[in-house]
């Protein structure tokens, strides 16, 4: 399934951290914080202003981002998970 977000939003996928073990003791699952970064898999084609001209987002499809941490709204699509966020959400693009 293939999905296209609307105006400002992105669907983002969460980057996973790779997992590190402090003085020997592992952190299960459930007690991690979910990654604040993300790639993003494919964006809107941009904001209306008010006088109805398109103003084009700065984030692209391929992006690697940072957005906050109750940003945006999860969705899952074919078993996996996403995030559906506006670009307003976004903190910044890494590179």
């Amino acid at each position: 399934m293939k999905i296209r977000p609307l105006y400002d939003r992105l669907v983002v996928q969460r980057i996973e951290e790779s997992e590190t073990v402090h003085n020997g003791i592992i952190i299960p699952d459930s007690a991690k914080e979910k990654p604040q970064e993300g790639k993003v898999i494919a964006a809107g084609n941009g904001k209306r202003n008010d006088d109805g001209t398109l103003i084009p987002l700065d984030v692209k499809a391929g992006d690697k981002i940072l957005f906050g941490k109750y940003a945006g709204n999860e969705i899952k699509i074919d078993g996996e998970e996403y995030l559906i966020i506006r670009e307003d959400e976004v903190l910044g693009v890494l590179s």
